[in-house]
């Protein structure tokens, strides 16, 4: 069986030269303000944004657990052929497969334990 390890410690780098505290401190509008004034990597726009394709949901929860769609399929008892389907597109998971699918998101290793499926 492969063993999913999410940490829910700090992504933050080591401490080092940046102040946590003060950047914590900032109101919204101070961070928008800031990502603003960069002339190097200014906010996308609306339009921009829009160019971007979405990462497909089921596929973004399976790489963020590096499973293939196999061993996603196994681990989570669901159809490989499912999988595959709503990873591209040719249908959607319905309202209980999108509950499915949160919960995995949220919690895997709870969930592959409680569903009682084995990685391949």
């Amino acid at each position: 069986m492969k063993r999913v390890v999410i940490s829910a410690a700090n992504p933050r780098p080591p401490a080092g030269e940046t102040d946590w505290a003060r950047l914590d401190a900032l109101t919204d509008e101070e961070i928008t303000a800031a990502a603003q004034s960069d002339p190097d990597c200014p906010p996308l726009t609306p339009e921009q944004l829009s160019r971007f394709k979405r990462v497909n949901l089921i596929k973004g929860i399976r790489l963020k657990l590096s499973m293939t769609q196999a061993e996603f399929a196994a681990a989570f008892r669901l159809p490989l052929a499912t999988v595959r389907d709503w990873e591209q597109e040719r249908s959607y998971p319905d309202a209980p497969a999108r509950a499915l699918l949160t919960a995995i998101a949220r919690d895997p290793e709870t969930m592959m334990r409680l569903i009682g499926g084995e990685a391949a």
